[in-house]
């Protein structure tokens, strides 16, 4: 009687417990971590042994490496994907950027997904950068979810002063604290700005609620033209070992913004938020590598730059991290698209992601976090009516045409590498202590004493290993007529077309891609305003459309002519 009493009593308490379990998975911490214009081959977990990223490796390590992960080729269209669910071709943000002078962003009808999680019961901010729209303040975040923004709303600025400059003659101050003019960051280190703020958000937060926390990096796109790669001197000193330049002060910005991965992760260690969290680590697109953009990322092996649907421009670095992740420390080989996330944490946080209409993503939560097949089987690359380009992956396939619209140069191959360093501090086992003992695993062992026993093996899970390129490589696939074909899982690194061997691969994907097609929203972009110019409004950028028209005193002409020497995503051509 009393054993059975006891047995009773006993799953009362199991059952109790469970459903507490079940209750947290329903709402935990979500924070997002967006890392801008980060190559592929830019965290140490791909293999790279040149720029040591300790605490993003501990972080990929202990959670979930994605390894087939993919994001839009530019900022604006995977941020938007990021936050409404939906394909870049159904809000009509399917080409270029939204540049600080256009009048437009993402449609005011469409729910962001910290509108979402409000509903659901979180606080919600952003720190960092927007990027999504800024002419009235109905396009800003804190009117679009967000209790609060700390952050710039163009797509690019200085890292100590804070000037963007969008244009000729298009240069203004770009810091918000919610609407106001944030003067107070005037001279201090961006990365540096963000991650404070991050940890103060933390810091501050009203345990009784869980938190949203969407951290946007200006790290490690590039500034102004004038000062493009920008990290503190002493940081840059690290890697001297480094013999390019710009590679080396891109290394500086790298270590900074893993320096604040990790005190991210330790805030909300301790703040004891860690053991109920989900984080995602993301780039917004592939790396702009080779002095594209006046950057220096890497995206080796993989073929072509930020700005294409080359791998090597839509392939992210990417990783999830959560105690609620079945046998953590594993490489995801689930097919994943930056769209899947909204469905994904809308699941997490306890809603219901089929009630989500017109949404493009889809809810892996289940399957990422207990390792099961993915329902995801394909995704649209994108679509890009003006520039005339496409790209689908269905399965294993991979069709496209006219990947990128810079020139023939951009179609290749670029480094470096990262495997042939020879400086102490660049050795595995240096790299793999020194993951060990950062931050962020030393937060995470607290969670997981058990982490951190494969790194080896899973980073070497997660390398993609491609020959040299081979003398018949296909060198261009600029024929909407005849586009070319690969075979991914053979061939990542897109050296053979194999349409002509596959007609009927071909006519499948195509058939596929009209039908893609049929949907299209037709593009929002909106011709640049002269009124936004930061000229009229005390040289800082500001949602212009709301106040009285100021009197201009440049023609629209003149300055539709110094473009001439602009490219489309606001750097002097190289």
């Amino acid at each position: 009687m009393m054993r059975c009493a006891f047995l009773c009593c006993l799953t009362v308490v199991l059952l109790v417990l469970d459903t507490h379990v079940i209750a947290q998975r329903q709402q935990p911490n979500i924070v997002i971590i967006v890392a801008d214009d980060l190559g592929f081959n830019d965290v140490g977990y791909h293999g790279s042994t040149q720029i040591p990223t300790p605490n993003i490796d501990a972080l990929a390590y202990s959670g979930l490496i994605l390894n087939n992960y993919y994001v839009q080729p530019i900022c604006t269209p995977s941020r938007s994907a990021l936050l409404t669910g939906k394909h870049p071709i159904h809000t009509g943000l399917s080409h270029d950027v939204i540049y600080g002078p256009q009048p437009y962003g993402i449609p005011l009808g469409v729910q962001l997904l910290p509108q979402y999680l409000q509903k659901l019961g979180f606080a919600t901010h952003v720190v960092g950068k927007w990027h999504l729209g800024m002419a009235v303040k109905e396009l800003t975040p804190t009117h679009r979810g967000f209790m609060s923004h700390f952050g710039y709303w163009t797509g690019h600025e200085d890292y100590y002063d804070h000037m963007s400059q969008e244009g000729p003659g298009f240069w203004g101050y770009d810091m918000r604290r919610n609407m106001d003019v944030a003067s107070d960051a005037y001279g201090k280190y961006a990365t540096d700005l963000f991650t404070e703020e991050a940890v103060n958000v933390i810091n501050e937060h009203n345990k009784s609620q869980p938190l949203f926390l969407y951290l946007a990096h200006l790290a490690v796109h590039s500034g102004n033209p004038y000062a493009p790669l920008q990290a503190p001197a002493d940081v840059v000193a690290k890697f001297a070992y480094i013999k390019n330049e710009n590679r080396r002060k891109f290394a500086g910005m790298i270590w900074k913004l893993d320096e604040s991965v990790g005190q991210v992760v330790e805030a909300l260690r301790a703040n004891q938020m860690l053991h109920n969290s989900i984080i995602l680590f993301s780039t917004d697109n592939g790396g702009p590598a080779a002095g594209f953009n006046q950057n220096a990322a890497s995206n080796w092996p993989l073929r072509g730059v930020k700005a294409s649907v080359w791998e090597g421009g839509v392939r992210g670095a990417g990783l999830l991290w959560s105690p609620y992740i079945v046998n953590p420390g594993r490489v995801s080989h689930q097919m994943i698209h930056i769209t899947d996330w909204l469905p994904t944490f809308i699941s997490a946080a306890g809603g219901d992601p089929s009630s989500l209409e017109s949404i493009d993503g889809q809810d892996l939560w289940e399957i990422l976090t207990q390792n099961l097949p993915s329902p995801r089987t394909e995704f649209l690359v994108n679509i890009d009516p003006r520039l005339n380009s496409a790209a689908i992956r269905v399965g294993d396939w991979k069709l496209l045409y006219n990947p990128q619209a810079y020139g023939h140069h951009w179609d290749f191959w670029f480094g470096p590498s990262g495997r042939n360093e020879t400086a102490p501090e660049t050795q595995l086992d240096v790299i793999l202590e020194q993951v060990k003992s950062s931050l962020a695993a030393k937060a995470i062992k607290t969670i997981n004493p058990e982490a951190f026993t494969d790194m080896k093996s899973l980073r070497l899970q997660s390398e993609i290993h491609c020959d040299p390129v081979p003398e018949n490589a296909t060198l261009t696939c600029d024929s909407q007529e005849y586009p070319c074909l690969f075979h991914i899982p053979s061939d990542p690194c897109e050296y053979h077309n194999l349409a002509t061997a596959y007609p009927s691969h071909v006519n499948i994907l195509r058939a596929k891609l009209r039908l893609y097609n049929a949907t299209v929203v037709p593009p929002r972009n909106k011709p640049w305003d002269s009124k936004a110019n930061p000229k009229y409004w005390g040289y800082s950028w500001t949602n212009w459309l709301d106040y009285s028209p100021p009197t201009l005193s440049t023609q629209s002409s003149e300055l539709s002519d110094s473009f001439e020497f602009y490219d489309l995503y606001g750097d002097f051509r190289n």
